[in-house]
């Protein structure tokens, strides 16, 4: 018997090839990827392909998805986070799988842009001057005070005592209640809020209350107030300038710049009942701290953190450690001059290693403040010493945050290009970067002294103490976003 050779027509051949079906123009296993360019050190940018897989690409040149798709198929490459302080929009993301691999989707990152989420109005509708930062809940609202304004709903006029208000993620904002003021209510805030898990708002009046002197108060869902303790009975704190933090049993825990044993300022706890207990009370002079204006942070060991303006050896502020029992230790005492900082203002951040990171108001190398670093032995660093307009922000006043890379986030009041405040990064090597210099006027907001937050995708949110559209010397004050 003859042997005769197979003969596979061409097209055969070619679907043996490509893997296809029904003809060369879909194949069963493509992949969907592209170009990503614009990315600095220790940036990155999240993609998703049909909402599905998420890539992290961390540096400029090509991704591909690693989940192939079949010939015919849909795929839209989006966003889900970036670092923050860029924005990385897509081109040529969707499209129809073809007969090739996808292979021109690109993404082009650069500087985030700032806009202006809420401009507030003043007056006997709405508050004024937002002295702090803001918090975010998972819905992307952000909520935070303003120290001044707010309708009183009993007289129909302004009480101007501040309030507390919600902005929702298309910019719409509503007063969730107004202050009163002594002897029942609390007054102008100038701290931020936290929230529990309950929805519930806990926060800060630097003065108001039954000795005028300051309150704790919460304001739950539904907007309905209640003044948890009232400062200034002595030997009690007076004037907390600064939010709370909340432990794992519900307890908050504060400080206060004056009042206490020395009248230099106290670190305090409250119960959920409303129980307050000063932990301690600062000395003042050489050896301690005076006049802590900033928040606690705590370790998982219950030690807590915080800074004071003043006291210290030259007087020029410290950063200390309260420890569960209640013992303080002073960790640093700042110097000032053109080496050291002075005056530091904002709450302390600490990275998972124990390092601690914040800012001084003054000091470093022209007096416009400084960014620095406390490692686990005590050892201070200054990172950065700022140097003021127009291309470098100056007097620091609140604190850092901290991206999962490490890289470091703040706010300056004044300098940069118009000397109306910047936002700011720090990155893991230390190099400082201007994001934006704000404008002010009625177009942009002027002088930062709030926290930045991030959300979920990268978006820096903060408020601005001056500008915005509303007729007030300065302007009212705003809500931003960059992205």
């Amino acid at each position: 018997m003859s042997r005769r050779m197979l003969v596979w027509p061409l097209w055969m051949v070619m679907l043996v090839l490509t893997g296809c079906g029904g003809g060369s123009s879909t194949c069963a296993s493509c992949t969907v990827g592209g170009m990503v360019s614009g990315l600095s050190a220790n940036e990155s940018v999240t993609l998703v392909n049909n909402g599905g897989e998420a890539l992290i690409v961390s540096g400029n040149g090509g991704f591909t998805f690693q989940t192939s798709q079949a010939g015919d198929g849909a795929y839209d490459v989006t966003v889900k986070s970036h670092t923050p302080g860029i924005t990385c929009p897509v081109s040529n993301a969707s499209g129809t799988v073809g007969a090739s691999n996808v292979t021109n989707v690109a993404v082009s990152c650069a500087s985030g842009t700032e806009s202006i989420l809420y401009s507030f109005a003043g007056g006997p509708t709405d508050g004024l001057r937002p002295a702090a930062g803001l918090i975010i809940d998972s819905a992307g609202n952000l909520y935070g005070t303003t120290s001044a304004g707010g309708p009183n709903t009993s007289t129909g006029g302004s009480n101007g005592d501040g309030t507390v208000f919600k902005v929702s993620a298309s910019g719409a904002e509503s007063v969730l209640y107004s202050f009163a003021g002594s002897p029942t209510d609390g007054m102008r805030p100038q701290a931020g809020l936290i929230m529990d898990s309950g929805g519930n708002l806990y926060g800060t009046t630097e003065a108001g209350g039954a000795n005028f002197a300051g309150t704790v108060f919460k304001v739950s869902p539904a907007g309905t107030e209640s003044v948890l303790h009232s400062f200034g009975a002595v030997p009690d704190g007076s004037g907390p300038f600064a939010g709370l933090i909340m432990d794992s049993a519900g307890n908050l825990y504060g400080t206060t710049d004056t009042g206490g044993a020395n009248n230099n300022g106290t670190v305090f706890k409250v119960t959920p009942a409303g129980t307050e207990t000063v932990l301690y009370s600062f000395k003042g002079g050489t050896s301690d701290g005076s006049g802590p204006r900033a928040g606690l942070i705590m370790d998982s060991a219950g030690n807590l953190y915080g800074t004071t303006a003043f006291g210290g050896v030259n007087n020029d502020g410290t950063v200390f450690k309260i420890s569960a029992s209640g013992t303080e230790t002073v960790l640093h005492s700042f110097t000032g001059g053109t080496t050291d900082g002075s005056d530091p203002m904002g709450r302390l951040i600490m990275d998972g290693t124990g390092n601690i990171y914040g800012v001084t108001n003054t000091g470093g190398v022209i007096n416009d403040g400084t960014v620095f670093e406390i490692s686990t032995s005590g050892t201070e660093t200054v990172l950065h010493s700022f140097t003021g307009r127009p291309t470098d922000g100056a007097n620091p006043n609140a604190g850092l945050i901290m991206d999962s890379a490490g890289n470091l986030y703040g706010v300056t009041s004044y300098g940069g290009l118009n000397n109306d405040g910047t936002v700011f990064k720090i990155s893991t090597a230390g190099t400082e970067s201007v994001l934006y210099s704000f404008a002010g006027g009625a177009t942009d907001g002027s002088g930062p002294v709030g926290r930045l937050v991030i959300d979920s995708e990268g978006n820096l949110y903060g408020t601005t103490l001056f500008g915005g559209n509303c007729v007030s010397l300065g302007g009212c004050g705003t809500v931003f976003k960059i992205n």
